[in-house]
């Protein structure tokens, strides 16, 4: 695929955005499950959107902002190559939820809006030594204990008690806070992106962020927050499951939660400090929620280093919840292994190098609601996997299967090495708690032998199901296109929900 100049020229800048269809952007297909809206207005580069036409058509529902805000996102200045939505695409604050930007260091800039508020939002797996059979029988029992252990919902407290002294130390030093206080081993740390820790400055967050986290230290949070105990239920690709530790009818625990009040807050502190710095910008943009800084000024320094802070944070919160997993394993089976197989965030923006217009170039490279999704050979994968990709993980909902991938071979070319993070929402939590019934949806589960808890019934409604797009079909577009190679399928055993 050629790519498209960033260059803006007068004639392409006096060019209105094109004709849209239903009020929405005009789409041009490129080839299968590639989808590109043309640069037009006060567009630097395109937009594109990677999705089956089913999926294509979900983003293009009635008042659904998914093409128009991946298209604003391509207004960003110094943004590179194009900017894009990836196949569980949909709405979200300024950035559509699935979105990748990748911005030159020099003339770029750095969105919050680009990260999202729950910063660090991510996924991780872990592998155990048990099989179904051992579970069968104790599901009950044992999503109880899981949920008395491990706090869910909003602001109910964490596993890990600490104080303002300790939680400086995570912000800074995020896992190896952890390690060095008997919450995790080194094995963790390798298994994790960054080996869970950026160069974060707890000076650059505020108290008030401090104070919404520090008594938040392993905790769930709502929404579409989740500890789900799983079973592999196939394998479609056995050299990567292999590495993975992934065997068949063997249980893991996938673990969904991010960098909670702490997250949101540094969030929102860096959108007002940005709108009152520049009010031009938030008046000269086509959404407001895209406020951005200049990478060459001191402020967007500033939110760099306490985003990374706050990602710490989020890496120690995951952690937490697994050393809360590994205790009440213990207390159920005899000698279980709990061990990481990876865990990657979606909610970030990083410097990368990438192949931009022939030459290799560090950007700093977006991610909303997307994942990580290095290929065999990238330096920055575990070397227990770099021969064979990045494990990616993409959830799907609590009555349905998640997946484990790895990095594919044309995710650099295609999305800047990234690839979907979940199912992603089709309907609001609102339309979701309109259409379900919390009772209803218990009892459908559990004759299907998953067993869920959560905090309200309000949660169990807006988290149902059908409120989500077609995992399969959000996995199946990613494989083809390359950019995550599917490698095992996930059943949902036990499940809780904030």
């Amino acid at each position: 695929m050629s790519d498209s100049s960033n260059s803006t020229d007068s004639t392409d800048s006096e060019r209105a955005p094109a004709d849209d269809v239903d009020g929405l952007p005009a789409v041009t297909r490129l080839e299968e499950n590639v989808y590109e809206i043309e640069r037009s207005g006060e567009m630097r580069v395109p937009a594109r959107i990677y999705a089956s036409e089913k999926l294509l058509e979900e983003m293009r529902a009635p008042g659904d902002l998914t093409l128009k805000q991946v298209r604003n996102v391509a207004t960003l200045p110094g943004i590179q190559r194009f900017a894009a939505v990836m196949p569980d695409g949909h709405q979200g604050y300024g950035f559509p939820i699935g979105g990748v930007a990748a911005v030159d260091m020099e003339s770029g800039v750095i969105s919050p809006g680009g990260i999202g508020f729950d910063i660090n939002c991510g996924v991780r797996l872990l592998r155990t030594n048990l099989t179904y059979d051992d579970v069968r029988g104790l599901e009950n029992d044992l999503v109880g204990a899981l949920y008395r252990l491990i706090p869910t919902g909003t602001g109910k407290g964490g596993v890990v008690s600490i104080g303002l002294d300790n939680l400086e130390g995570i912000l800074e030093s995020g896992m190896m806070w952890m390690r060095d206080h008997g919450y995790a081993t080194d094995a963790d740390l390798e298994h994790c992106e960054e080996n869970g820790r950026l160069p974060g400055d707890p000076s650059k967050v505020s108290e008030m962020a401090k104070q919404r986290g520090v008594k938040q230290l392993g905790s769930l949070g709502s929404g579409n927050h989740f500890l789900e105990v799983q079973r592999v239920a196939e394998i479609y690709d056995e050299t990567p499951a292999a590495a993975f530790g992934l065997e068949l009818d063997q249980v893991v625990v996938m673990i969904h939660s991010g960098s909670r009040g702490l997250g949101h807050q540094t969030c929102t502190d860096y959108i007002r400090r940005f709108e009152k710095a520049y009010p031009t910008v938030a008046a000269s943009l086509p959404d407001r929620q895209l406020i951005y800084a200049p990478l060459a000024d001191s402020l967007a320094d500033d939110y760099r280093l306490g985003m990374y802070a706050a990602a710490n944070f989020a890496w120690a919160n995951r952690q937490a919840m697994t050393d809360a997993v590994r205790q009440v394993f213990a207390e159920f089976f005899d000698d279980p292994t709990v061990e990481l197989v990876y865990d990657v965030c979606h909610n970030v923006a990083k410097e990368e190098p990438h192949e931009i217009d022939g030459r290799r170039k560090t950007v700093l490279v977006h991610r909303k609601g997307a994942t990580r999704a290095f290929p065999a050979g990238r330096e920055e994968v575990p070397v227990a996997y770099r021969d064979i990709g990045q494990p990616v993980f993409i959830p799907g909902s609590m009555g349905t299967h998640s997946y484990v991938l790895c990095g594919g071979p044309e995710s650099l070319e295609r999305s800047f090495g990234s690839t979907a993070h979940g199912a992603g929402r089709l309907k609001s939590r609102t339309q979701a708690k309109k259409e379900y019934r919390a009772g209803d949806l218990q009892r459908e589960l559990r004759e299907q032998q998953i067993y869920v808890r959560a905090r309200s019934g309000a949660t169990v409604a807006e988290e149902a199901p059908g409120a989500y797009k077609d995992i399969d079909e959000v996995v199946r577009v990613s494989d083809a296109l390359g950019i995550g190679t599917t490698v095992a399928r996930l059943r949902p055993v036990v499940n809780i929900k904030g």
